[in-house]
């Protein structure tokens, strides 16, 4: 399974892990949580950013329909087709639950 794949522009950056085997990779990993490292044949390793949502917020990402109109929104919204936002007004000061 090959995940890599470098571009003529894409730099190679050294670094090295400290006396206890932990490395850093500074603004690399600006606005990522976390990496899944996948070893690779050689030795290599992988390492695959990842984010983290709050758990409020995992249901979103769990319900396709719920996913697919957000997009949707977005997509139009890009596209300047909005309705207004008063409709919305009523909820503005209820609680999450």
């Amino acid at each position: 399974m090959s995940r890599l794949s470098l571009s003529t522009d894409t730099k190679i950056i050294k670094v090295r892990s400290d006396a206890k085997g932990r490395i850093t990779l500074g603004k690399l990993a600006d606005g990522i949580s976390s990496f899944m490292v996948f070893p690779q044949p050689g030795g290599s390793f992988l390492l695959e950013p990842m984010v983290e949502i709050p758990a409020r917020e995992k249901w979103l990402f769990e319900n396709k329909g719920a996913i697919e109109s957000v997009k949707r929104g977005l997509t139009q919204s890009a596209k300047g087709k909005v309705r207004s936002r008063r409709l919305f007004a009523k909820f503005v000061n209820e609680k999450d639950e």
